[in-house]
């Protein structure tokens, strides 16, 4: 699997661009839970409830997103073979 993602990195650099901004949105979770976690102030909550929303909306159309491209390399293996 990892072998496969290497490969369809190379063969397409925006893939690459894209598992970047997984990777970013991920840690923006990451830091929107936790400070939702730690506010008190109700105003603040509220705010931070509507920015996991939004990040997790994100992260889910980037993981499918991602997902397509994976779909449409294993569907034309010729492209993937090495000659």
């Amino acid at each position: 699997m990892i072998r496969f993602l290497k490969r369809a990195e190379t063969l397409e650099p925006a893939y690459s661009l894209l598992l970047d901004d997984i990777k970013k949105t991920k840690s923006d979770l990451e830091l929107a839970y936790s400070n939702f976690e730690n506010v008190v102030e109700p105003d603040l909550i509220d705010s931070w409830i509507y920015q996991v929303n939004a990040v997790q909306l994100r992260y889910k159309f980037l993981l499918s997103r991602a997902k397509q491209i994976e779909d449409s390399y294993a569907k034309n293996p010729l492209e993937l073979s090495e000659f």
